[in-house]
Parts: structure tokens; C-alpha cells; sequence
């Protein structure tokens, strides 16, 4: 018997397995949590499917996604990321992905681990909103519109309301898998 998912994922096997092994599963190590805030980042305007689609890419263009070595990026590597065909080639994206790293290594130093002060938005568990279908499912929230806040405060860019909470979603601070989808009460 085939799965139910959420509607948004069955346009391919990626979407679907995106769906099926990562997509609301809470995530607690500050690494993946960066590599998802960097995706999130680039995604911000265009669909996440094209950003999923490019994901090794920018795996490999950004060093695995380690923010100590993204952090340390000089102008000319940046020119470089603005070549590459493999990512989107936003200079804005790309210089806000090095500030971030910049700005997360910040809130690490502060807090100890970057996850213990981003899931302190939460009380540290997951939100489940119990959506029914996809129309009851949020673009934003007032979690994601105070974390955003915070984190423009702290100098992080491309992080509105919006990609915060598309990035709550995916790190599973919040369970919006909808009623009949195998993974809701995973």
C-alpha cells in the first residue's frame, strides 16, 4: 500500500524522500542546523525543490557546510561561489551565508551550542500545529516572526519571517505534517 504524504512532496522520488527521512524530524547538532539555515538562505524567493535539487552542489561549494571554514571566506572565494553553475549565483545570498557564519559562530559563543538558543524558541521540544490539510498549514508565525527578529539583531541577513519558519518546518521545531500523512505522529 502506497504512503500518504503531505501533498506539497509528490512531484518526485527527491521531494518525497526529502519528505519521508528529513522533513520535521527535529535536528539538535548545530552543523546540520547551519546547513539548513544556508539552504534556507539561498532559497528565499525560488522554490525549495530547486534549491533540493542543487543541494551537493552547494555541499561542495561551501565546504560541507562547515561554518568555520565558511565564516573565514575572503572576496575573492566569494567571486568564485558567483561563478559557480552548480548554486544559485546571488552575490547577496553568498556574502549573506559568510555574515551568518560570522553571526552564528556569535550566538555559539554566547550560548554555548547555536541549537540550544534557537530551539530555546520553542522550550526546546517541537510545536505541533496538528494541520489538517496544506491550506491549514502557515507561512509564518509569531515564533518565527520574533525569531527573525532576533536573529536580524544579531546580524544574520536573509532571514525573514518567512525562511525562518520554512527553516522551523525543516528542522522539525514544528510538525506541520498534516493529518493523514504517515509521518505525523512518527
Amino acid at each position: 500500500m502506497e504512503k500518504k504524504r503531505c501533498g506539497w512532496c509528490e512531484k518526485d522520488d527527491l521531494y518525497r524522500n526529502y519528505h519521508d527521512e528529513e522533513w520535521g524530524n527535529p535536528v539538535y547538532d548545530d552543523e546540520t542546523i547551519f546547513e539548513f539555515l544556508v539552504l534556507e538562505t539561498f532559497q528565499a524567493g525560488l522554490s525549495w525543490y530547486t534549491i533540493l535539487a542543487k543541494r551537493e552542489n552547494f555541499r561542495k561549494a561551501f565546504d560541507n557546510f562547515d561554518y568555520r571554514k565558511v565564516a573565514a571566506y575572503d572576496q575573492a572565494k566569494m567571486e568564485t561561489l558567483k561563478e559557480d553553475a552548480g548554486i544559485i549565483r546571488n552575490g547577496l545570498k553568498i556574502k549573506a551565508t559568510v555574515t551568518n557564519a560570522q553571526a552564528f559562530i556569535k550566538v555559539q559563543e554566547e550560548f554555548g551550542t547555536f541549537s540550544k538558543y534557537i530551539w530555546g524558541f520553542v522550550g526546546g521540544k517541537p510545536i505541533d500545529n496538528q494541520p489538517k490539510n496544506l491550506k491549514d498549514v502557515a507561512a509564518t508565525s509569531e515564533i518565527s516572526d520574533k525569531l527573525s527578529k532576533d536573529l536580524k539583531k544579531r546580524g544574520f541577513k536573509f532571514v525573514g519571517s518567512t525562511v525562518v519558519y520554512a527553516h522551523m518546518q525543516a528542522t522539525g521545531m514544528v510538525n506541520d505534517h498534516v493529518e493523514d500523512c504517515w509521518k505525523r505522529n512518527q
